[in-house]
């Protein structure tokens, strides 16, 4: 049966650290809750380290062929914990104190738990498993403010993610019945010979949760309202830790199926379209920076997935993997500096903020930049692999979508980074917008205010990671393995 519980020792932590988190703070006072995120921090590094140590050891399956070992889930153990601990660590000064300290940490681990499974996840039925725990934990989390906002934020993130999963279950339903496996090895054998008709119902039905996850269209509508409705520490978890799992766990699937049968690239790349030209359009007329920052991760998604579109082919998935870490530690960046001024609703509201706060202003500049694609920041690194292995799979107009794409995405980051970096002092605000009876210089005086530092350090140090992970791409690729293992 291959139980090797000694393979799954990063995971185990995870799971450990979210016990263990849960238990010390239930005996902890209020004021003294920080011990149970420090714990929930420590554990998440122990993972990131026990994942590092276990890269190198062979690819195989574990506990009948249901879990994979290779090249995509050892990246997915390092990004998640590494992406969680900058959560933690930017969501400092909003839990500090508060009485559902704890809670926040233990779901963390356990949305992180789920992502890494979803990465690994080598059969249907754990890929459903995988599905629900790295959902359950994120409607919590996008309600965890316990305000009217963050309620309707979660009432939406439950309703959708529960419908999606739903249909998830029974693509895989339809997918057993076709294939007479679940294993990924045994289907992908299965399905050869499956009906098309069938065949596709089950495939279309069965994206759809992993889809849900990466905030990809079709199932994309609750992004913006849940970034903008939950804590900021909420939202940047929510834009981030799943979209790891769901996409490498969407990469896995897609090479199961049989291509004689399904044109599923044509599919992927139509989704991938969708997803990249609504999240840019639909950014443009944003003035709140989080509801920008939402369809912005949107956005992202669609280019990611273009590595779906042609996945199997060469450098398809090495080039995932390094825009998922690129991604990761550059949308942290952004939301990292959002969380360190949080009364600034609008993004007039951030002008000055170079003139105030030039380290801050610098962070929020690269990191944006980056989202772009602007070298040398491991966005740039990431598309430019992505647009590379796209182009050798024979998808070229891709390429030219997501190029203009790209270009036209510049605008709407250029509204949030131009008033940061004005020098001028700012007029009068826009009716409606600012606290009642504020003007300009009250406005001003609010970008000036003292950042979080716990989230501005994060901001300061995720903008310095991109510039060296961009400048370090030979070597990560380096690292990365090409390589599925069913």
């Amino acid at each position: 049966m291959h139980k090797e519980p000694l393979a799954l020792v990063p995971e185990i932590l995870l799971l450990i650290g979210a016990v263990a988190t849960l238990l010390t703070g239930s005996f902890l006072p209020r004021g003294r809750q920080w011990i149970a995120r420090a714990a929930a921090g420590t554990m998440l590094a122990a993972s990131l380290v026990a994942a590092a140590l276990a890269a190198p050891g062979a690819d195989r399956t574990v506990y009948a062929g249901t879990y994979a070992l290779d090249g995509a889930t050892d990246a997915a153990r390092v990004i998640v914990p590494a992406a969680a601990l900058s959560v933690l660590t930017l969501a400092s000064g909003r839990v500090r104190g508060d009485r559902r300290e704890t809670e926040f940490c233990v779901l963390v681990l356990l949305g992180s738990l789920g992502a890494v499974l979803l990465a690994g996840a080598s059969d249907l039925l754990l890929l459903a498993v995988a599905y629900l725990l790295a959902s359950i934990p994120l409607y919590a989390l996008a309600g965890w403010g316990r305000d009217a906002r963050g309620a309707e934020a979660a009432l939406k993130l439950y309703l959708l993610g529960v419908l999606l999963g739903i249909t998830m279950l029974l693509g895989t339903a339809v997918l057993y019945g076709l294939g007479g496996a679940t294993d990924y090895a045994a289907l992908a054998e299965g399905l050869s010979g499956a009906p098309r008709a069938a065949l596709a119902v089950g495939t279309v039905a069965l994206l759809a949760g992993p889809l849900f996850k990466a905030g990809a269209v079709p199932a994309h509508f609750w992004v913006p309202d849940a970034v903008s409705g939950a804590t900021v520490p909420a939202a940047a978890f929510l834009t981030t830790v799943p979209k790891i799992g769901a996409l490498v766990a969407l990469y896995r699937v897609l090479t199961v199926l049989p291509e004689q049968v399904l044109e599923w690239r044509v599919l992927l790349a139509a989704v991938a379209v969708s997803t990249m030209t609504l999240g840019n359009l639909a950014a443009f007329a944003q003035t709140d920076p989080l509801r920008l920052l939402g369809y912005s991760t949107i956005s992202q998604a669609g280019y990611l997935l273009m590595a779906l579109a042609v996945a199997g082919r060469a450098d398809a998935l090495r080039s995932l993997l390094l825009y998922l870490a690129a991604y990761a530690v550059t949308n942290l960046g952004a939301f990292a500096v959002a969380a360190a001024l949080p009364n600034l609703r609008t993004l007039a509201a951030y002008r000055g903020l170079g003139r105030h706060r030039p380290w801050l202003a610098a962070a929020l500049t690269v990191c944006l930049l980056g989202l772009v694609g602007t070298p040398p920041t491991a966005v740039f690194m990431g598309k430019l692999t992505v647009f590379s292995a796209t182009w050798d799979g024979g998808m070229a107009w891709l390429v030219a979508i997501a190029a203009l794409n790209t270009l036209v995405s510049l605008f709407y980051y250029l509204r949030w980074i131009a008033p940061a970096l004005s020098i001028h002092r700012p007029g009068p605000p826009p009716q409606g917008a600012g606290p009642p009876g504020g003007n300009g210089e009250q406005r001003e005086v609010t970008a000036a205010a003292e950042p979080e530092s716990w989230a501005a350090g994060t901001a300061v140090a995720a903008a310095s990671a991109t510039l060296v992970l961009g400048a370090g791409t030979g070597w990560v690729l380096g690292l990365l393995s090409d390589t599925l293992v069913r």
